[in-house]
């Protein structure tokens, strides 16, 4: 994932790409190809991590699909967002074996380590909690996976105690990224 390199922030704080070439020659691409809107879709929140407002009504204005129509596409599938996620997206299973393996229990610690809900993303912006309905790890169970620019990891026989230590390691690790910098 990618940040856009143009950006402007929003009254709501949001962050939005204000520069669209980039897009431009993904459209290029597939605007004419026949029920080409989701790859269209997957590709501009590759690029920006997102899909943001105006991206979608580029993309409309672009290809002559409504808005409405993106929007019902985007709000179907659970792989879109519309909203700018954190440095590290926090996908915690719900499945069946996690649920019964205590998933709630350590949904609850991580909500409170990182002061957030499901669906919401720390105040500076470093993690996302996404409920997930199943990871495919069942023998992991529970089991949390984080996606990030570093890539994906995978952790499972969760417990209260080592999820918040995973999330604290990881907030470490970041905040010797940046005094490095």
């Amino acid at each position: 994932m990618q940040p856009a390199t143009n950006t402007s922030t929003c009254a709501c704080g949001c962050t939005t790409p204000s520069d669209f070439s980039e897009l431009d020659l993904i459209l290029a691409e597939y605007k004419t190809v026949p029920g080409s809107l989701i790859i269209i879709l997957q590709k501009t929140q590759n690029l920006y991590g997102y899909l943001s407002r105006e991206a979608i009504a580029y993309i409309a204005a672009a290809t002559g699909i409504t808005q409405a129509k993106i929007f019902g596409v985007a709000t179907f599938y659970t792989q879109f967002r519309l909203k700018p996620i954190g440095k590290h997206l926090i996908m915690l299973c719900q499945g069946t074996a996690c649920h019964v393996s205590g998933s709630k229990a350590i949904e609850e610690a991580i909500c409170k380590e990182l002061s957030i809900s499901d669906g919401e993303t720390t105040a500076d912006g470093l993690f996302t909690l996404n409920n997930v309905a199943c990871l495919g790890c069942c023998s992991l169970a529970p089991v949390m996976m984080i996606q990030s620019e570093d890539g994906d990891e995978t952790y499972g026989k969760l417990t209260k105690e080592s999820a918040r230590e995973i999330l604290q390691e990881i907030r470490n690790r970041e905040m010797a990224r940046e005094a490095q910098k």
